[in-house]
This record gives structure tokens, sequence and C-alpha cells, in this order.
């Protein structure tokens, strides 16, 4: 059965389904149509009970910025769960989330139900964030304009880690962050080369061409060590043991 998104937005028309939209090309754009993910935005504004469906208010306490009310998120929330009967997980996308990183994405991907709450304005009421008690997850330590940008990033790097969707399954293993290094740290990718074997002046490793898939596989893991540990040493730094 396919992995199934549902987004909870403002902006549905961001979540199509055809070319030009963003999921709709590329890999997303073919796990869908292979059957292997499903989205459904649902639009929030439709369940505003108010005349002009606005679902957002100034803030209690003064200050700039307007904050999303509770009421329409609720219920669009529970329309959107009542659509499917597999339980959904809820993720709210927020600057004060916890960091989006591989191994959250490994686990994400093991879902058969994500509820994706894309957030706008200064913020969500606090009360109805109490309510849905999501899990908050933020793309990184800055803020976007709408959060439907940090569910698509989500989406779309969970997609490929469902079965089927890449052509090779070891595409995967060995991206950077894996845990494809010693010891199953996750390291940064080695650099990769095409053709032509030389390009202005600059050769293609010897190694590469040689047809020895041992000393290849050797030479990937030394430069994947090699990048890491110039660009983040702080991968290689050693587990800490548990509580």
């Amino acid at each position: 059965m396919a992995l199934r998104f549902d987004i909870l937005t403002t902006f549905p028309e961001m979540f199509g389904t055809e070319p030009p939209a963003a999921l709709a090309v590329s890999i997303p754009g073919r796990a869908r149509k292979a059957g292997l993910v499903e989205w459904h935005a649902t639009d929030i504004r439709v369940f505003a009970d108010n005349k002009h469906k606005k679902t957002d208010d100034r803030p209690f306490g003064g200050g700039p910025g307007m904050v999303m009310m509770c009421q329409p998120l609720w219920d669009a929330v529970l329309a959107a769960e009542a659509l499917d009967p597999r339980p959904a997980r809820r993720v709210l996308l927020t600057p004060q989330g916890r960091r989006l990183d591989q191994p959250m994405v490994e686990e994400l991907a093991q879902s058969e139900r994500l509820l994706l709450i894309a957030g706008h304005y200064e913020g969500i009421d606090e009360r109805v964030v109490e309510r849905l008690a999501p899990q908050e997850i933020s793309i990184g330590d800055y803020v976007l304009s709408q959060g439907e940008l940090a569910a698509m990033v989500l989406i779309d790097a969970v997609t490929r880690l469902v079965p089927g969707v890449l052509g090779d399954e070891g595409s995967a293993v060995a991206d950077s962050f894996s845990p494809a290094g010693p010891d199953r740290k996750r390291l940064l990718d080695h650099p990769h080369y095409t053709r032509p074997a030389e390009w202005m002046g600059m050769p293609v490793p010897d190694v590469l061409l040689s047809g020895d898939h041992a000393r290849v596989a050797r030479w990937r893991l030394e430069r994947a060590l090699e990048r890491t540990t110039q660009r983040r040493p702080d991968l290689l730094k050693p587990d800490l043991p548990a509580d």
C-alpha cells in the first residue's frame, strides 16, 4: 500500500499532482505514478467559520504578525484523518521542532501515513498544538515564510527511502549521512565522476578506470572519510552511551 501524505495547508494549490508542481516531477512524481506514495492537500480555509474564511487573527498580548486560530486547524485535521482508515502520524513543521536529519527521515519512512501541518504567519495558537500533540520538526535553523516548503522537503526526503522508489536501492545506502562508514558512522558522500575521462586538463582518478571493484570501494570509503573529516568532523565523534 502506498505511503500516504496528508498536508494541512492554506495553499493547497502548491501540492498539485501534475508538472510543473514541485512534487509532481523527478523521483516524487515517478513514485506517485507508480503507486508507491500519494499525497493529498486539505485546505484549512474551508473550515473557517467566518465570512472571509480567515484562519488567523492578531496575537493576544500585542506584537507583530498574525497567529493561526485553533478551530479551523483542529477541524481540518480531523476531517483529513477521516479520509483514510490508517492512523495518521501528526507532524508540525516549525522552526521550534527537532531538526530533521537522515536517521529521522529513515524512521518516518517506516510510517503508513504522515499528516503534515504547514504553518503560516507568526505561529499557531498553542492550545491547538497541545491538543493535537504532533511531532514537531524543523528543517533547519532559519525561518521560512511558508511551512509548505518545509513539508515538501520532508516529503521528498522520505519518498526516496520508500522501497521501490529508487531504481537502485544502493543509491540511498550510499548517500551522504547514510550509515556506510566504519562502525556504521554516517559519512558524507565520496566524490563522483563521469564522462569524459578528462575535462579541461583534469583527469578522472585512475582507480575509477581500473575495473578493480575492491580498489574502487576502498578509494570511495577513504574519500568519504577524508571529506567528512574536513567538512563535518562532528559526524565522526564517538556515540555517547545511552542513559
